[in-house]
Order: C-alpha cells, then sequence, then structure tokens
C-alpha cells in the first residue's frame, strides 16, 4: 500500500506488471479481515495491466450487473486529467491517467465482492498488506477525486533548459531559441531569442512555444 500513497505525491505511477502473482482463493488473512468489516463504502486500489484501465472498468462494470452486485459494488474509477499540449503549433487537449495500472473500485469488501472484482480479465489484484485489501484513507481519495475536477487542465512541458524551442505564438512568432528559465508555477518560459544581432530574453507561456 505504501508504494501506491506515495505515487498520490508524485507525477508518476508504478506501471503493472503482467507477472503479478493473484492468489486464486480468498486467505484466511483476508476472510478474517472480511468478516470484522464494518458495513460502509470504501474505495480500494486494483491493479490492473496499464493500458488496459479502461477495459478493465468495463469489464469489470459487465460483471457487476450481470452478478447483481449494484448493492456491495458502486463505483469504478480511472484516475484522469486533462492536459493541454501543443504539437505541430497546434493545442489539443488530452485526458492522460493519473496512475498508470490501477483503477479505482468503491466497494463493500465482502467475500462475493472481493471475488467479483479480482477475477475481472485484466485484474492483477488488489493492493494491500499481503492478500489483505487496504482502503485509502478518506484524505487520498479527497485529492485524487479534487485532482481529476480541476477546472483548468494542466499543460504539458516537452521542453528543458538549455533546449531549442520555436515560438508558435504572439509577436516572435516563428523564431527559435533556446530555453532559459522554466517557471512551472506560473506556466511561464523565459526564452532567449536573437533579434537584430542580439540575445534577448522573452517571457512567454508555456502554450507559446514548442520543441524545435
Amino acid at each position: 500500500m505504501h508504494c501506491f500513497r506515495k505515487s498520490l505525491y508524485s507525477s508518476a505511477a508504478e506501471a503493472a506488471s503482467p507477472d503479478v502473482d493473484v492468489p486464486t482463493e480468498m486467505s484466511a488473512e483476508a476472510a478474517e479481515a472480511v468478516k470484522d468489516a464494518d458495513d460502509e463504502r470504501r474505495w480500494y486500489v486494483v491493479h490492473c495491466y496499464s493500458g488496459y484501465e479502461n477495459k478493465v472498468r468495463h469489464n469489470l462494470e459487465q460483471r457487476i450487473d450481470t452478478m447483481a452486485m449494484k448493492d456491495k459494488i458502486f463505483d469504478v474509477v480511472v484516475p484522469t486529467e486533462e492536459e493541454i499540449e501543443v504539437k505541430e503549433g497546434q493545442r489539443r487537449t488530452v485526458e492522460r491517467r493519473v496512475f498508470p495500472g490501477y483503477i479505482l473500485v468503491q466497494m463493500k469488501l465482502t467475500e462475493d465482492s472481493w471475488y467479483v472484482v479480482r477475477n475481472t480479465p485484466g485484474v492483477t489484484g488488489f493492493v494491500g498488506m499481503g492478500n489483505t485489501p487496504t482502503p485509502l484513507q478518506p484524505q487520498e481519495v479527497a485529492q485524487i477525486l479534487k485532482r481529476m475536477e480541476a477546472e483548468a487542465p494542466k499543460i504539458k512541458v516537452n521542453f528543458k533548459s538549455g533546449q531549442k524551442v520555436r515560438i508558435v505564438d504572439g509577436p516572435f512568432n516563428d523564431f527559435i531559441g533556446t530555453v532559459g528559465e522554466i517557471d512551472a508555477e506560473r506556466a511561464k518560459v523565459r526564452v532567449m531569442v536573437s533579434f537584430f544581432g542580439r540575445e534577448t530574453p522573452v517571457e512567454l507561456d508555456f502554450l507559446q512555444v514548442e520543441k524545435a
């Protein structure tokens, strides 16, 4: 569980591995945890093959319907966030997975719900201690949902200090310059351009430049 919780505060998550060992039966430890579990809904992290998150969500939602589990499994979420990128002078908004290889499931942990999720095609296991699924803390869930619901899309930065970039907007459109400073907090970049034979610093928005 610790590995996933660390990823809540970083920009990348560990990719899923097809070699994850998936237990075929609930362990005695897990069964005891289910027996003692309260009746509240909790969010659990489910590990799946990276790149197949949406397919796994679809498979699980179908199983919830066909196996009449709506009273135990309530929601399936693939954490994503919107990102703006500039490519070939065109801006576009793309959806990026926040934690590749993971989906979130809101459920009451019982032997039946555990079985339905665990045996969904593409699922490689729960995140937890041993074979016992461990629920996320409320503040962790709130942070993920807040990230997903952000009003302004993040801007994807495709350049770094010292790199050549092309200015794609503004008075210096089509100028080639060198990245000096990057201000991620303000989404600004300072680019050195040659203007009338002199190196001139120009402050631009991230969206006004792209890799040359």
